[in-house]
């Protein structure tokens, strides 16, 4: 059971951002940091279409399948699903650190992306190859920095580390060898932007030098980062009022963008694994569990794993998400909140259902230019949410009970 006292430190972090969030929201920063940046990425996303077509020149359909599919092992969806088989792997710390490095870069790469709203080249004279869904929606973002070159080189980039760390005693060979390897991907996924009209050569840069930044900084925090996690004060609804927080920090793009709900996603996402782990760490996530490809787990039992898994966390996702439909817009009705839905809540899709009150609590949370809260984003928190508190909670709790 966590501890009634709060430390200082988190009272001081939430207030700065809290402080941060109204500051920004008079002095509408947002705006101020767009109107100086926006023109000159802009021009320089304009200069480099020269080098864009003289890329595309190469055109094969080798190419179109190699870019295409290095581009979705890459993507959010992909990392959604391979970080769950990690955790159940027993790679558990290496899973947790993924998954909240993972969030932290798609929380600063779409932050920046909607403040300079950037636009990506322009096609025509460049040709834009999307193939899934995914890239679909990822077209319909703002270009600077790119995603993928920025989440591949802190994800490749750490992943590294912790396989270095783990072999100690490895040759300097095996490690030359390793850290060509993650180079040559980077690599190839920021050429393969640019080669499938995605982004400019001023977006692949960005998001590799954002992406250095991040990696440096998190290695500098990460064992930090993990001890709280794992034993620290006051976790669970420390977590909570963060994400809360960030979904309001989060700037206000030039025109509308899926980047906000990939954002909501994710931190819904490790929300659920902070919880669910700050709880079951001594049961199912400590540094003694079974692993993979070892006698104790052995690949037979972990193929069960996943047939178990994969259709209970998607079965937890669809109720996290029916549950919230019915508890968000009662709890905002009884409150007097202002709300509006984007499409997940039919009857609310109209003008704000509920008159603007004088209370403080309306005041606070509709601050800023906004006359009412998109249910939708609470509905997809919460979501995901329930969805990653079952990969590391619910789960684990029946592999144990059916001794997998």
């Amino acid at each position: 059971m966590e501890s009634l006292i709060i430390p200082t430190w988190q009272v001081t972090f939430l207030c700065g951002i809290f402080t941060w969030i109204i500051v920004s929201s008079i002095f509408n920063v947002t705006r101020m940091i767009r109107s100086l940046s926006q023109p000159w990425v802009s021009s320089y996303v304009i200069s480099g279409i020269p080098i864009i077509l003289q890329i595309q020149k190469y055109q094969h359909t080798v190419l179109d399948a190699l870019f295409t599919g290095l581009s979705c092992v890459v993507s959010v969806p992909f990392y959604t699903g391979f970080l769950p088989l990690l955790f159940w792997s027993g790679h558990g710390k290496l899973a947790r650190q993924m998954t909240l490095l993972m969030a932290f870069c798609d929380y600063t790469g779409n932050c920046i992306k909607d403040v300079v709203s950037a636009p990506r080249p322009k096609s025509p004279p460049v040709r834009i190859l999307t193939v899934t869904e995914d890239e679909k929606e990822n077209a319909m973002e703002y270009g600077l920095p790119s995603s993928h070159t920025l989440n591949t080189v802190c994800l490749s980039g750490y992943l590294l580390h912790y396989v270095l760390s783990c072999n100690e005693k490895s040759d300097a060979s095996f490690q030359l060898a390793s850290f060509a390897f993650v180079c040559l991907f980077v690599g190839l996924i920021g050429l393969g932007r640019i080669y499938l009209g995605m982004h400019s050569v001023v977006d692949i840069v960005s998001g590799l030098v954002l992406g250095l930044a991040i990696l440096a900084f998190w290695l500098c925090i990460h064992d930090h980062v993990d001890n709280f996690v794992v034993s620290g004060q006051n976790v669970t609804s420390f977590w909570a009022a963060l994400s809360l927080l960030l979904l309001f920090a989060y700037p206000t793009p030039e025109f509308p963008t899926p980047s906000f709900e990939y954002h909501t996603a994710f931190t819904g996402v490790a929300l659920g694994i902070v919880t669910g782990v700050q709880q079951t760490y001594e049961h199912f996530h400590h540094e003694n569990v079974a692993r993979v490809f070892t006698p104790r787990l052995q690949m037979a039992a972990f193929s069960g794993r996943i047939l178990i898994g994969i259709p209970t966390i998607l079965v937890v996702k669809f109720c996290s998400k029916a549950l919230a439909k019915w508890i968000l817009p009662i709890t905002a009705n009884a409150l007097g909140i202002s709300i509006r839905s984007s499409g997940y809540v039919p009857g609310l899709t109209g003008p704000s259902t509920v008159k603007k009150s004088n209370g403080y609590l309306q005041k606070m949370l509709l601050f800023g230019n906004q006359d009412s809260l998109d249910v939708d984003t609470g509905i997809r928190l919460l979501q995901y949410a329930g969805l990653a508190w079952s990969v590391v909670d619910l789960v684990p709790s029946i592999f144990s009970k059916l001794s997998l």
